[in-house]
């Protein structure tokens, strides 16, 4: 429960939803939920830790990996609403970053050294910085100046835009459509150039005589869309649930809500420490050394 006067946010009561049916078990329900969030926090620095102290892997690719780990490191309810969504349009942006990496390095690999220098990579990541945090305040500050005379009960364990919207008696329509174009700008934007990428990638790799060189230059790309896969699946997921799914049990609500905020960084140390042999070595060394 976050403590947020009573026709503004700030000063009224919000509760959050848990799992419905199963208040009786809340204690129960705990050890799983906090057994997933430190597996999260230990798993993201994990891959922090490895790609800070291993050489090998201060490469561009990995400095985006190591942003996308910090990203998924997540009280007011304003606050928290700012950084959910402002570390997704983040992470949507680090995924967009690694693409283009990815393209360079297969379908130009003799310029990826000169195409791809430090001076760059600070750009991009300032980019990436300045794009996920100042788009954001705009529809987030409008909530604090918002009325809300509906029932104060989201319908998530956590606080999002559009679920705090829902409560507003005010006038709502430019947080309506400055989200939908910081999603259409931002997130699809993303998807698309992600998939173009990806297209041209795969007509590079075709042309390839050798198969066992076109199932090299693929298998570098599959961790990469692991990562977009599950960062977008939960995205659409719980944007359906949103937008059609008003009929549907609050449980549905509840439990889309937390794959969106759980699945990605709990399954991306995961993916990137099975399929990056570079990460997947020297995470093997840091266990044998620490069993020895």
């Amino acid at each position: 429960m976050s403590a947020l006067s009573h026709s503004h946010l700030n000063s009224s009561t919000l509760v959050l939803t848990g799992i419905p049916g199963l208040e009786d078990y809340s204690l129960w329900l705990s050890i799983p939920f906090s057994s997933i969030y430190a597996m999260v926090f230990l798993g993201n620095c994990m891959i922090l830790h490895v790609i800070r102290t291993e050489p090998s892997l201060h490469q561009l690719m990995f400095y985006f990996l190591a942003m996308l780990a910090s990203t998924d490191l997540l009280d007011f309810c304003i606050a928290q609403s700012y950084f959910i969504h402002g570390l997704s349009f983040m992470e949507s942006s680090v995924l967009l970053a690694m693409a283009f990496d990815q393209y360079i390095a297969i379908c130009n690999p003799l310029r990826y050294s000169s195409i791809i220098t430090n001076d760059k990579i600070m750009k991009i990541g300032v980019a990436i910085s300045c794009r996920s945090s100042l788009l954001i305040p705009p529809v987030i500050i409008r909530l604090k100046f918002l009325k809300y005379c509906r029932p104060h009960i989201l319908s998530h364990s956590f606080c999002l835009h559009q679920d705090l919207i829902r409560m507003a008696c005010s006038d709502i329509r430019f947080n309506s459509i400055y989200a939908l174009v910081l999603v259409i700008t931002n997130l699809l934007l993303d998807a698309v150039l992600i998939l173009i990428s990806y297209i041209m990638i795969l007509h590079t790799v075709l042309a390839i005589a050798s198969q066992e060189e076109r199932m090299k230059s693929l298998q570098t790309c599959v961790s990469h869309i692991c990562a977009v896969l599950v960062f977008y699946i939960p995205i659409i997921g719980l944007t359906m649930v949103h937008r059609f799914g008003k009929h549907l049990s609050p449980l549905v609500h509840v439990l889309m809500g937390n794959i969106y905020i759980l699945f990605p960084p709990l399954m991306n140390p995961i993916i990137y420490s099975i399929k990056t042999h570079q990460i997947r070595r020297r995470v093997q060394r840091l266990f044998s050394l620490k069993g020895t």
